[in-house]
């Protein structure tokens, strides 16, 4: 299984990139989406919404 963690960066399987702004378990998480505070949305995701991690080196 994959491992996310709070505050790691994660691209969703929809295409948009997703901040993960808090853990409840190692399957839901909730989320900040959006490219500014203007238009940032928090959301609710699961484990199986996300393809992968986003590492730094990756950006």
């Amino acid at each position: 299984m994959m491992k996310v963690e709070q505050y790691d960066t994660v691209l969703l399987k929809d295409g948009r990139r997703a901040a993960i702004v808090e853990k409840f378990s190692e399957t839901d998480f909730m989320a900040d989406v959006g490219s500014s505070p203007s238009d940032w949305e928090t959301i609710d995701v699961v484990i199986d919404d996300i393809e992968k991690v986003i590492h730094s080196n990756e950006e």
